[in-house]
């Protein structure tokens, strides 16, 4: 069984999953999306004997990026982003930030690219780019735990919306098909909303897995 856990913390108005990965017994944690609040994230995992060290982000909706530069410097840490989504990043009005009431940008640390493999707290990532939700979407594969953290590409029976900024249903249906479900089906997946669920659920009850568009 693999040392690698994973926790998660609900924030945000969109209900947002923030999740950290770590290795047992060591304190220092990954941190993937910071939904809102970030010093108030960094606080909650020191309370809890967790130091994060770093932080991953599946895309730059608003909803996963309020928090990204306050926990950055409340924790000291380096942020992470898919090369792809660097002009959503670093545009309130393309992530969505400035219609929400909240004008935010991120400027990243690094940037990955797809297929890439970063290790971070003793732990290895691998970026899988999954353009659709957004151009620069992407998932983090944990292939020691048998974890994939979606962001908002693939949810539980469901997957994220096209119709905002560099948003794509033909894309988000080939990125699903293509780079995902080839995944082994036991793979746990943990998205950006919602309960997690594993790619062979996915496989036979998700409705929108298709061999079309998805709209």
């Amino acid at each position: 069984m693999s040392e690698i856990k994973i926790g998660r913390m609900v924030i945000g108005v969109a209900g947002t999953n923030c999740y950290f990965l770590y290795r047992e017994g060591r304190q220092e944690c990954v941190v993937i999306d910071a939904p809102d609040k970030g010093k108030q994230i960094a606080e909650t995992l020191r309370k809890n004997g967790f130091e994060p060290v770093a932080l991953l982000l599946t895309h730059g909706h608003f909803d996963h990026i309020w928090g990204a530069s306050e926990l950055r410097s409340a924790a000291s840490l380096k942020i992470y982003a898919l090369d792809r989504e660097q002009a959503l990043l670093e545009d309130s009005t393309l992530n969505v930030s400035a219609q929400s009431g909240r004008p935010a940008t991120v400027k990243v640390n690094r940037y990955l690219s797809d297929g890439e493999e970063i290790e971070l707290a003793g732990i290895r990532f691998k970026v899988i780019a999954t353009p659709g939700h957004t151009a620069g979407s992407c998932c983090f594969y944990i292939e020691e735990a048998g974890m994939l953290v979606s962001g908002d590409t693939l949810f539980q029976e469901s997957v994220g919306r096209t119709d905002l900024p560099t948003g794509s249903g033909a894309e988000i249906g080939r990125s699903i098909r293509e780079r995902l479900l080839c995944l082994p089906e036991d793979t746990k997946v943990y998205p950006g909303h919602g309960d997690e669920t594993t790619i062979g659920h996915e496989k036979k009850y998700n409705p929108f897995v298709t061999d079309g568009d998805i709209w």
